[in-house]
């Protein structure tokens, strides 16, 4: 078992110029003991892929308020693959509609969590379902 923190990077993939939710989160994740590494917004899925990869993270949260995530969320999931780092977990927010949410989830995401979501939550479904990577 690994003593390193949990990395996580936070991403806006897209043109979704919104990022207070992300930027919370990133505040919320720091202080509950995670290391975390946030892109800033309009990033590529490959940038964000590429990032994952050169920062070792453990999780990518992706969020989105575009209604881009059928394309974006999938498309970060298959280039980690591609990149042989599927072992990353990748978790989802923002606008997400709930008919939506089994595909993404078939698509590789391992968590989405929309607003309302209370961060704890988070923070415990993290510390429940990831562990640091070799």
């Amino acid at each position: 078992m690994s003593n390193r923190k949990i990395r996580i990077l936070l991403a806006k993939p897209g043109l979704d110029g919104h990022d207070r939710g992300a930027k919370v989160l990133a505040r919320c994740f720091r202080d509950a003991g995670f290391e975390v590494i946030y892109t800033g917004c309009h990033q590529t899925p490959e940038q964000i892929a590429s990032t994952a990869v050169q920062e070792d993270v453990d999780v990518v949260g992706l969020s989105c308020l575009s209604g881009a995530h059928k394309y974006l969320f999938p498309e970060v999931v298959r280039l980690l693959e591609e990149k042989e780092a599927g072992d990353i977990v990748v978790i989802g927010g923002g606008i997400i509609p709930e008919r939506d949410k089994t595909a993404l989830y078939e698509a590789g995401l391992k968590g989405i969590f929309t607003p309302g979501v209370p961060l704890e939550s988070i923070v415990a479904w993290i510390q429940t379902n990831v562990t640091p990577r070799a």
